[in-house]
């Protein structure tokens, strides 16, 4: 992919209208949609040495996140499904239901396949069906209840499609790709009359050091993940009263608010 830079290569010391640290299986398509509506866009990735990063949860289930180009998206067992329309409903955020679905169709018609049903598949499905785990729907890509067929990121050849690979629906004259860049600090503006994000600071893979910003107005975007959001809530459990009291009546606002007050907390 043409867009894509080594952490060491100067060019990426710009100026951006966005930047998205993490290119995961959200960080990609975000990076993707954002490039369609600006003049220039950055993504850093913090891509590691190995491909994969083993973690146990708090019950004690073992796992990994992926840590490549992509995110677990490259890694992981590439069942698909939409969410459950009720996550949406008691979400607290006033959703668009039709740009919801709208963005499901764009994410399918890349990397989403119907699955083959081998004899194990086959087997499963009818298993789940003489348990009463019904009813019966058929392949269906919808969060319901009973047993389904759902969809895979592995088309019929076996061949995975991750995340990576939205990034080629995006304007790829406005996008530029970081890899093997570990974001080290967000910067901020002391200038300002309220804290705003200018930019970040980044090392390669040989330790050194580089920044990037954005223009004015410009937005750093905080791609977290599932670890990134724990790491996130911890550091919420530390901070002062104040800014507890803030993220409490202000968590389910619009991305944009509340990656400015994560930022925020980063720096503090």
């Amino acid at each position: 992919m043409r867009f894509v830079y080594n952490a060491n290569d100067p060019q990426l010391e710009a100026l951006y209208d966005y930047i998205v640290i993490g290119g995961g299986t959200a960080g990609c398509p975000l990076a993707a949609t954002l490039s369609a509506n600006c003049s220039f866009q950055k993504e850093a990735e913090d891509n590691g040495k190995t491909p994969a990063q083993k973690f146990t949860s708090e019950e004690g289930v073992p796992n990994v996140r992926g840590r490549v180009l992509g995110g677990s998206s490259m890694i992981n067992a590439g069942f698909y499904t939409t969410a459950d329309r009720e996550f949406f409903m008691k979400s607290g955020i006033e959703w668009d239901m039709y740009s919801v679905y709208k963005a499901y169709r764009w994410v399918e018609e890349t990397i989403v396949f119907p699955p083959t049903m081998d004899r194990w598949q086959s087997a499963v499905a009818k298993a789940l069906l003489e348990a009463g785990v019904g009813p019966d729907n058929g392949l269906n890509l919808d969060h319901i209840k009973g047993t389904k067929i759902g969809s895979s990121t592995f088309d019929n050849n076996g061949k995975r499609h991750g995340a990576v690979e939205l990034l080629n629906k995006g304007d790829l004259n406005k996008l530029r790709v970081a890899v093997h860049a570990t974001v080290e600090k967000i910067l901020f503006s002391s200038k300002a009359s309220s804290s705003s994000a200018i930019g970040i600071m980044y090392s390669d893979s040989n330790g050194r050091s580089h920044c990037a910003y954005v223009r004015r107005k410009g937005e750093v975007v905080l791609s977290a993940g599932a670890m990134g959001a724990l790491n996130f809530y911890n550091l919420v459990v530390l901070a002062q009263n104040l800014i507890c009291d803030l993220l409490k009546s202000q968590l389910l606002d619009p991305i944009h608010t509340l990656g400015s007050l994560c930022m925020t907390i980063l720096v503090t």
